[in-house]
């Protein structure tokens, strides 16, 4: 298919993929986008605190560039990292000269977008694991190796001393409790207020003319036609039909959904989170897991421990993660059963029992002083996983002029500045010109592990065989 300037295109979802599509077509020249949610992002700024539901609508996110032996996407990140500075240092003119014009949320609070604290990518166990070791190698390819810091290395513990990193080595403490302490600190990742950059994204967005219905009926997208007519129809909740040239799904969990031949491709899942509020006179606490004096920290990742966290945010909230298992909730979806976060999930405040001991594993063997606080919160963060954990940016095979872009995995938010650039790359035909174009293409796997969307609604991480977490659940203690 082609586009022209005056191509009315569709997008569906104002998350991560939608926005960063929308803002990259726009610059490219397309003059006639709108993009539709169910959840009112604009006028809520994102912010999760006001009741806004979706992965993209979170705290924070972590910005990283280890990517084992996936190059490609340690390069696309790197690229993204160029732009992360580049708002931030927008926000900051605009805060001098022209507060009123950003974004509600970015006048108030913390302004910055990307925070580079550093990226502490602890093993459970004595060795560094495999893909550690290829991650340092492809950093050593690209000629970025001086910003990794191996805490078992004398070389680079010095170098660390020297850039004034060393106090971020071994924030756990785990060389002197344990006896050994085996991470990488990469200096040049960190995170992103996740709420705040998806407000700031769709500014630039409006500013660049793109239309936002952003509503639970005209917002809410219930069907994609492409049967009736020669251009795919947009049905909406309140029973408005829109005709487009293009239409692109960038749902987040809602995807396959709208897209049920999307099954197999992707899948809905969930992962838990909790926080811990730090009480504002515990200012030992506050100092300490300051992001100038704590790093993101990873703890067992593919050693079957997968837990990551965060710094305190402006609030003093702490965030913590939990990667191991990935729930799924199946409902009937034209005539299959599919997963999808279903209405009253999505809200769900608890979690399966084996989620939260992991968390408090982490807690008590790595966090102690926290144990006292306890939990404040608890939640299920739905997104999309894709076979084998790389992004869904293709045509729809069957349905013209609908296009699917999808399947963050887990990793997509770093990419937000970013990736709408190799997306409008793919919609104007030049997917099969591009690695990113080949790396995402609607694709099938004939391998028996699919990144775990071979179990179905008979596997082990349906959400409703799990054992939920009770109040007495929550309590921390060091001996968890």
């Amino acid at each position: 298919m082609s586009l022209h300037p005056e191509s009315r295109i569709l997008v569906v979802g104002s998350g991560v993929f939608g926005l960063s599509t929308a803002l990259w077509l726009a610059r490219s020249g397309y003059r006639r986008i709108t993009v539709f949610d169910m959840q009112d992002t604009g006028s809520a700024g994102y912010d999760p605190g006001a009741g806004i539901k979706s992965a993209s609508a979170d705290i924070n996110k972590i910005i990283r560039f280890s990517y084992g032996g996936e190059i490609e996407y340690q390069r696309l990140a790197s690229r993204a990292a160029e732009i992360w500075e580049e708002w931030n240092q927008e926000i900051a003119d605009l805060a001098a000269e022209r507060e009123e014009e950003l974004p509600e949320v970015l006048r108030r609070g913390e302004r910055r977008l990307w925070h580079k604290c550093g990226f502490l990518r602890m093993c459970a166990g004595s060795e560094l694991t495999d893909i550690e070791v290829q991650t340092l190698q492809n950093m050593e390819k690209e000629g970025i190796r001086d910003t990794q810091f191996r805490s078992d290395d004398d070389a680079d513990v010095e170098r660390a001393v020297r850039s004034g990193w060393a106090h971020k080595l071994d924030v756990c403490g785990r060389h002197e409790r344990f006896g050994v302490h085996k991470a990488v600190l990469d200096s040049s990742a960190g995170y992103t207020v996740a709420y705040k950059a998806c407000a700031w994204t769709q500014h630039l967005a409006r500013k660049a003319g793109v239309e936002f219905i952003l509503h639970p009926t005209s917002g809410k997208v219930v069907d994609i036609d492409t049967a009736t007519g020669d251009k795919p129809i947009v049905r909406t909740a309140d029973g408005m039909v829109h005709e487009g040239d293009l239409v692109v799904v960038a749902g987040g969990g809602w995807t396959a959904k709208l897209l049920p031949e999307a099954d197999g491709l992707i899948e809905t899942t969930a992962g838990s989170v909790v926080t811990i509020q730090l009480p504002r006179d515990r200012l030992d606490l506050w100092y300490r897991f300051s992001p100038e004096n704590f790093p993101v920290v990873t703890w067992g990742m593919y050693e079957g421990k997968d837990i990551y966290s965060f710094p305190r945010d402006e609030n003093g909230v702490i965030k913590i993660g939990f990667r191991k298992t990935k729930w799924t909730s199946y409902e009937d979806v034209a005539g299959k059963k599919i997963s999808v976060p279903k209405e009253g999930h999505v809200g769900e405040t608890n979690m399966p029992v084996p989620a939260l001991e992991g968390i408090k594993e982490y807690i008590s063997l790595n966090l102690p002083e926290l144990t006292e606080l306890g939990l404040s919160s608890a939640w299920l963060c739905w997104y999309t996983d894709s076979i084998d954990n790389s992004f869904v940016v293709d045509f729809v095979p069957g349905r013209p002029r609908v296009a699917i872009c999808t399947g963050g995995s887990g990793h997509g938010f770093k990419f937000l500045p970013i990736l709408g650039r190799e997306v409008v790359n793919i919609l104007e035909g030049r997917g099969d010109q591009t690695v990113y174009g080949q790396m995402w293409k609607w694709r099938t796997s004939a391998v028996g592990t699919r990144n775990g969307l071979e179990d179905g609604e008979e596997g082990p991480r349906v959400l409703e065989k799990q054992d939920m977490a009770s109040w007495k659940d929550w309590v921390l203690n060091e001996s968890s």
